[in-house]
């Protein structure tokens, strides 16, 4: 089986009910998110990458229909219509690292109506998961100002690939490495990492765990000095440093504890021994928000590892993010449910200096000084470039998040810029809601009209 079973039921049973009706005109979807979650000013576009291997992937061969068929406990034969089917739509979307408000698409699909509706599940998935994870990675980077941050999430992320999605994500925003071997390697991204406090329990003292640790890594060695005493920890591990002439480039790491009190503590037995150039490391639990507080103490940590509260998103882990029709056969279309109606059309963000954002329709031109953001990444079912590289994912995010406005930059109590609607389309929106809301009282008039009636011999007979 391929990716082509990594999917809802309902897109197999829709996409069957299309293809039996003769529904394959072309479809556009809009992905979205509708509102920010709490404490975020901005999200960060990631997961597009994934989506496009997806899509350029996409084939329906014989063993995903036997799956379709047993899901759905019928006979192969009545979903051979399936059979074959693959992505041969257009793709338009933001590319990654870029900085995106609520309401403004992240990608719009054009294909086939089975076609398009079948990618829904996966393309949604890969998109909200990892700007989710993508934008939380970007405010440790504010939040530190300046000082290294690293990924230490594997461990306690949503599975393998999970961790691995985090680690590229927190590169692309500028974390300076990971602990993810898989990760580093794939895409270049230094490796990092010191010990466990298994490693130290499993010597007789601290001072022989350090200097095995140290006899088998040559060069610079991060030592964990708070599995018992902290400062007693921290005052041998600078006499094993200074001993082994390790001070350049060596650093020591503090893992539990009022991280801002024992790294005050630490500095200064550090400074005292004569190893001011080893540096302080600090992880454990930590977030935006508990890098904000102990960068704004100015307490002299110099690098911080976050890993299972940012690898997960732990307090946004989702996005109310959305996959909608807005166009079928050239029909725009729109949903009027309460609280979660959307807007018909393809369309095209156009950014303006302070993030002024208009969200206007596909064929507009562009308002003075906007220019519009939805790229062309895939035709007729390939991609139209190359895949970017981290650094220029790297490159674009620092160049949006230079002009983001400081309110939206804040860790707490961020105020996010809102998204305008273009004249062109809210006039389709208001003339989109007329026709259905005409429509529907049609029908409703039409169903309530009572049926005629004629006398019988034993009374009233509906004809």
């Amino acid at each position: 089986m391929s990716d082509a079973t990594t999917t809802d039921l309902y897109e197999v049973t829709m996409a069957m009910s299309y293809l039996r009706e003769g529904m394959t005109g072309p479809a556009t979807f809009s992905l979205f998110v509708r509102d920010l979650p709490p404490e975020r000013g901005f999200l960060v576009a990631a997961g597009l990458e994934s989506a496009l291997d997806y899509l350029s992937g996409l084939h329906v061969g014989p063993e995903d229909v036997d799956a379709f068929a047993s899901a759905l406990h019928r006979p192969a034969r009545d979903l051979q219509a399936l059979l074959g089917l693959e992505f041969t739509g257009d793709v338009r979307a933001m590319p990654e690292g870029r900085i995106v408000l609520a309401g403004e698409p992240l990608l719009e699909v054009t294909a086939p109506l089975p076609q398009a509706q079948l990618a829904e599940t996966y393309v949604l998935n890969q998109l909200s998961h990892q700007t989710a994870i993508a934008s939380k990675t970007a405010r440790c980077v504010l939040a530190a100002a300046g000082h290294p941050v690293v990924d230490f999430s594997l461990r306690r992320t949503h599975g393998p690939q999970a961790g691995f999605q985090a680690a590229r994500l927190g590169a692309m925003v500028g974390f300076a490495g990971t602990s993810n071997v898989a990760a580093a390697t794939a895409f270049g991204i230094p490796a990092v990492g010191t010990m466990a406090h298994s490693f130290v329990e499993a010597f007789a003292t601290e001072e022989e765990a350090f200097r095995a640790f140290a006899r088998s890594h040559p060069g610079p060695v991060t030592l964990l000095v708070d599995t018992y005493d902290t400062e007693a920890g921290v005052r041998v591990a600078a006499r094993v440093l200074r001993d082994l002439d390790r001070g350049p480039g060596s650093a020591v790491r503090l893992d539990s504890g009022d991280l801002g009190a024992l790294a005050v503590r630490v500095r200064s037995v550090l400074d005292d021994a004569g190893l001011p150039k080893v540096r302080i490391i600090a992880s454990g639990g930590l977030d935006e928000y508990a890098v904000d507080e102990l960068v704004r103490s100015g307490v002299p940590i110099d690098t911080y590892a976050v890993g299972t509260r940012v690898g997960v998103s732990a307090d946004a882990p989702y996005l109310d993010s959305a996959y909608k029709m807005v166009e079928y056969d050239g029909r725009p279309v729109m949903k009027l449910s309460s609280a979660k109606v959307t807007a018909p059309g393809p369309k095209q963000v156009f950014r303006r200096p302070g993030y002024a954002d208009v969200v206007g329709l596909a064929d507009e031109q562009p308002p003075d000084s906007g220019r519009p953001l939805l790229e062309t990444v895939m035709r007729g079912g390939r991609r139209t470039g190359t895949r970017p590289t981290l650094d220029e994912c790297r490159e674009r995010f620092t160049a949006d998040l230079g002009g983001l406005p400081s309110a939206a930059r804040r860790i707490r109590a961020p105020v996010a810029p809102r998204a305008t609607s273009s004249e062109r389309l809210s006039a389709l929106t208001t003339r989109v809601r007329r026709r259905i809301e005409e429509q529907m009282a049609a029908a409703s008039a039409r169903s309530s009209v009572p049926e005629r009636t004629a006398s019988g011999p034993h009374g009233s007979v509906s004809r």
